[in-house]
């Protein structure tokens, strides 16, 4: 017989208190009201959609002050590679120019993703959900943001729904004992990049072993690559009762929402955070040569590791990143009023006094005015990893531009002369603030066209490729073999490229697609790195190799 034990209830995730600090939005539409004989907290619904608008404004323009700390740190650590400084150098100037509320710090204004607890005293005239949409939907209307939702018409058809609607918002109650007046709510703007490389895998108990976990976690880590835009702040959930539970999970961790949880696991189950193996695994990343982006020791800020219990014949691993556009902010709504979390309003205090001129050195400007011929053979002089300052015209195309071009070839027409002349660059602007040449216009996932970059270059187009993130091997193959280049952009700083490297913007076809049109750019100064040459030289090759001196994760490690 199993022995009798007593029931015991514990959270699955039971977080310590909230020491962030707030700024009040307003105490008009909150009331502490006596019904039956007991307290309720009533809120009016244009206290939650005034919330959720000023939550939004501040998330796409401000940054937590812990992630600009650890920007800074780059800066001022001597292992740091150059290219990792220069990366978050430009990281801190594009948060400084969006801090000023016009300019996004990404063109990719993301999913709208909320999560709400309500108290159980908590009283609203319901509908919470349309409510917080309407608040969305006014913020995406007002400020200069992107639209990128699509709606399914049918199976195959799709139209993008110019409001950046629905959004993913799910209301849960919250028992906690004390917390019966509070109704908390967490938004999340997650862009394409840094949501596609949420991962879950379906393990066994094999992998439960210092050896094998170091050996899985190389592998999948490796394969994030830097197309969401490093350096990351990575959360890996090991177990979970649910491997839904478990993404959701890591999250929630990406964001550090679940910081305070317990630092050793009960035969309750609870989910507790593992940290030393996070300083494991931190340390394991630093050595895969990735860096922030094109080399170095910065491919994660931070790491979150947590153990959640689990089913005896499962074993879900799931691994999220936030990026360098690290957009989360906490609201709440107490008898005191309705608050949001205070983001950092003065970044400039985090750049340098005077700009590293070593930061500046060795970069090669390239005349993009001259023909096509002539800008390959200038880059065919330069190793990978080179760095280069484009000026002159480029077209901007991305994915449903390229598969446009791709149907008009296989109907029999010529590749248009746009993508033979000119740099391709893929990328997707947000509205244009007025005075501004162009709005936020960062780099956009360079993997998504691979499958075009062969046949395109065979017919003289896409010779050269401007993008962020690695590549795969069809796409190095494909220039070695045509002659082509792929340059390798910062993702992040598109607040930044839209203020001082972009000068012109204006439609050149394809108009109907919104801002998937083709669009014809001028450009001074505009940054980027020698990723893939002409001779089949891949800069990401070499990390995507193990690494010989393993390091060891787990409870026996040194």
């Amino acid at each position: 017989m199993p022995l009798k034990v007593d029931f015991k209830y514990t959270e699955l995730l039971p977080t310590g208190a909230d020491e962030r600090e707030y700024r009040l939005i307003t105490t008009e539409g909150v009331e502490v009201v006596d019904l039956a004989g007991r307290k309720f907290l009533s809120i009016k619904p244009e206290v939650i959609e005034q919330i959720t608008y000023a939550a939004i404004k501040d998330t796409q323009h401000l940054l937590r002050t812990e992630h600009l700390a650890s920007l800074r740190r780059i800066l001022d650590d001597p292992e740091a590679s150059p290219n990792d400084r220069y990366v978050a150098l430009d990281l801190l100037k594009n948060a400084n120019i969006s801090a000023g509320g016009v300019l996004p710090m990404c063109q990719d204004t993301g999913t709208m993703v909320v999560s709400g607890k309500r108290g159980a005293g908590v009283l609203t005239e319901g509908q919470d959900e349309a409510v917080i949409a309407k608040g969305i939907f006014n913020v995406y209307q007002d400020l200069n943001l992107r639209y990128s939702q699509m709606a399914p018409l049918d199976m195959w058809t799709e139209k993008n729904t110019g409001t950046n609607l629905p959004a993913q918002i799910e209301i849960y109650a919250d028992t906690t004992q004390g917390h019966e007046l509070e109704y908390k709510l967490l938004f999340m703007a997650k862009g394409g990049g840094s949501a596609n490389k949420s991962l879950m895998f379906q393990e066994t108990k094999a992998i439960l072993n210092p050896e094998k976990m170091q050996a899985f976690l190389e592998e999948k880590l490796r394969s994030l690559g830097t197309a969401a835009c490093p350096p990351y702040h990575l959360a890996i959930v090991i177990g979970g009762p649910t491997a839904e539970f478990a993404l959701k999970t890591a999250k929630l961790a990406s964001a550090r929402e679940l910081d305070n949880l317990p630092l050793a696991g009960s035969d309750l189950g609870h989910g507790f955070r593992d940290i030393e193996m996070e300083a494991q695994v931190l340390k394991l990343t630093e050595q895969f040569g990735i860096g922030a982006q094109f080399g170095g020791k910065y491919f994660c800020h931070d790491v979150r590791v947590i153990r959640l219990p689990r089913h005896g014949a499962s074993l879900p691993v799931a691994i999220a990143v936030s990026c360098s556009a690290d957009r989360q902010i906490l609201a709440k709504i107490t008898p005191e009023g309705a608050f949001l979390e205070k983001l950092e309003t003065d970044p400039a205090k985090f750049l340098p006094d005077v700009t590293s001129e070593k930061l500046e050195e060795d970069v090669v400007a390239i005349d993009l005015n001259q023909p096509m011929s002539e800008v390959r053979k200038q880059l065919s002089k330069l190793p990978i990893k080179s760095r280069v300052s484009l000026n002159g015209p480029m077209i901007v195309a991305r994915d449903l531009a390229h598969a446009r071009v791709a149907e008009q070839l296989a109907a029999g027409q010529s590749m248009p002369d746009y993508f033979k002349d000119f740099v391709v660059y893929y990328a997707g602007p947000a509205k244009t603030p007025k005075g501004f040449a162009s709005g936020s216009f960062g780099p956009t996932t360079a993997g998504r066209m691979d499958s075009y970059v062969d046949q395109f270059q065979k017919l003289g187009g896409s010779l050269v490729m401007l993008a962020k993130g690695n590549r795969s091997n069809q796409v190095t193959k494909a220039c070695s073999e045509n002659g082509g280049f792929y340059l390798g952009s910062i993702g992040g700083p598109a607040a930044r490229l839209a203020q001082d490297c972009i000068v012109k913007v204006e439609v050149l076809d394809f108009e109907d697609l919104g801002m998937e049109a083709v669009w014809k750019i001028e450009v001074k100064d505009f940054p980027a790195f020698i990723v893939v040459d002409d001779k089949g030289h891949d800069f990401f090759e070499d990390t995507m190799r193990p690494i010989a001196n393993k390091i060891p994760v787990g409870p026996d490690a040194g």
